[in-house]
């Protein structure tokens, strides 16, 4: 790596022995058949967030267990479950932090959220409904109390001394990361550890074949405990990603845990956390199913913001196109915000109906959506990370299983952002949401076809046609507070509005505000 000697003590010792507990824990399943679908729409949740079972303030398995029906009921025929086909949890193994990034046992669940028989049971539920679960893993770093780091600390002989990289005489320990940040720590020993985030995650040494046993021999432990997959933290950052040979090293890796996932569980799931242009997410699908859209993203919600097409359908052409030619059978991963960003909600400035569109564009682009906890209810939050991470509100005051972790400072209650309003209230955000899903689900094109943008005379509409085995779907998003007329070929029928007054006059399409059409 330039700039700096990466110290490597050559291990000729057999796989460390986990230190850990519940390594033996029973085998609950191994996934889905191989033949199972990987499409659908995703929920990511924050588990502290979500349900408190145990009446501590805290969210937990049990809670999320006991709120399946809210995410998906089973019953395709029911109109009050969001019938989402799968949950993003956000991480669930110990870790001293609150948002758990730090992990300090990879063969666990963190007290606070229960227990490995409280894991199994959520699983078997989300199997019943036809749920796909995956679990954030979060493998580039540990906690820097993590019992592997802590007895590297202590002797250098420690066969965990090599899971981590140590500075040299040679290092530059004044070298930034990529976004500026310090990199290299001084630790308690007066040593220098290498740590892209921050002090208390040191990162792990992959050019140590012995890390890369242990992290398979965990990816293939929770595939027992019955998980369809993950959700990799971090993907870019295993090694130096920056680089062209960083970049080659990281793939290296991922294929070699991708090959080890897939003889546990052959339909396994990998979506990654690529946070870069399209350009450097591309490769990677050389290894993943899906990664993370964040430059569509942006794109989508500056447009909803701004009221005008700043080019969506292109640019969602365009990575489907160069993703596709590093793997013909890519999954896109689709959102609008997650757990690393200011809420949509607050980026829309509060507005429902703005919101209501870049749902609608979300859940009729090509990918598998997912929508961050607390977004089909309007929950605003900006930074620090914690405020956009606040207790999701089920009530507006309290009630059974309400979080209070933290006390909330933009979602506290009594303004209509609940579960318990939005569910009473015919044309909610949450009640949208639901619509949409289904619209997307009831309709092959939208959930499997190609994506082809189509040129309107209006910059307030963002319009693009999705076909599937020869039937196609035109879409048309009127993303302006006012009605917008647009011409389209006579030939179509108009099969759904999000809004009323939306209507077809041969070659002539009216678009109330904010309202989402489909013709075909």
């Amino acid at each position: 790596m330039k700039g700096k000697k990466w110290t490597a003590l050559a291990l000729t010792l057999p796989l460390a022995a986990s230190l850990s507990t519940g390594v033996h824990a029973e085998t609950v399943h191994k996934g889905k058949s191989p033949t199972a679908d990987k499409d659908g729409v995703f929920y990511e949740v924050y588990v502290n967030s979500f349900y408190d079972a145990n009446k501590d303030g805290h969210g937990d398995l049990k809670g999320l267990t006991q709120k399946l029906n809210y995410l998906n009921d089973g019953n395709s025929h029911t109109k009050n479950d969001l019938q989402v086909n799968g949950i993003w949890m956000m991480p669930v193994n110990p870790s001293p932090s609150y948002h758990k990034y730090d992990v300090t046992d990879y063969y666990n669940i963190d007290p606070q959220y229960g227990n490995l028989q409280d894991f199994r049971k959520l699983m078997k539920e989300a199997d019943k409904r036809d749920v796909k679960v995956i679990m954030d893993l979060v493998v580039n770093h540990t906690s820097s109390e993590h019992p592997w780091f802590q007895a590297a600390l202590k002797d250098k002989n420690s066969k965990y001394r090599d899971y981590y990289i140590w500075a040299d005489k040679n290092t530059d320990l004044n070298e930034k990361g990529s976004w500026g940040q310090q990199v290299w720590h001084k630790a308690p020993n007066g040593e220098y550890f290498y740590g892209t985030f921050w002090e208390g995650m040191p990162d792990l040494n992959y050019d140590n074949p012995e890390v890369r046993k242990e992290m398979i021999n965990v990816g293939k432990f929770w595939l027992k405990q019955g998980v369809d997959g993950f959700r990799l933290d971090a993907a870019l950052h295993i090694f130096k990603g920056q680089t062209p040979e960083g970049a080659k090293k990281n793939i290296l890796w991922w294929n070699e845990f991708r090959d080890a996932m897939k003889k546990e569980n052959p339909n396994v799931y990998l979506t990654g956390e690529v946070w870069d242009q399209p350009e450097v997410v591309a490769p990677y699908y050389q290894s993943l199913d899906s990664l993370f859209n964040f430059d569509l993203a942006g794109k989508i919600v500056s447009s909803v913001k701004a009221g005008n097409d700043q080019g969506i359908a292109t640019a969602a052409a365009a990575t489907d196109e160069l993703f596709k030619s590093y793997n013909p059978n890519k999954i896109d991963g689709i959102f609008l915000t997650n757990h690393d960003q200011n809420r949509v909600m607050s980026e829309l400035s509060g507005d429902v109906n703005k919101a209501k569109s870049a749902a609608s564009i979300l859940l009729t682009l090509p990918g598998n959506p997912y929508i961050y906890y607390g977004e089909e209810i309007g929950m605003t939050g900006e930074k620090p990370d914690e405020l956009i991470r606040e207790p999701f509100r089920w009530y507006e005051g309290n009630g059974l299983g309400q979080t209070s972790w933290e006390t909330p400072v933009y979602n506290k209650g009594g303004n209509g952002v609940s579960v318990e309003a939005q569910t009473k209230q015919k044309d909610s955000l949450l009640n949208h949401y639901r619509e949409m899903i289904r619209v997307r689900q009831q309709h092959e094109e939208l959930v499997k076809g190609t994506l082809q943008s189509i040129s309107v005379d209006s910059k307030e509409v963002v319009a693009y046609s999705r076909t599937y085995k020869g039937k196609s779907i035109s879409v048309y998003h009127n993303i302006s507070n006012q009605p917008v007329k647009v011409s389209v070929a006579a030939k179509g029928k108009l099969i759904f509005a999000s809004e009323k007054d939306a209507k077809k006059v041969k070659n002539q399409l009216v678009i109330p505000a904010n309202t989402t059409i489909l013709i075909k």
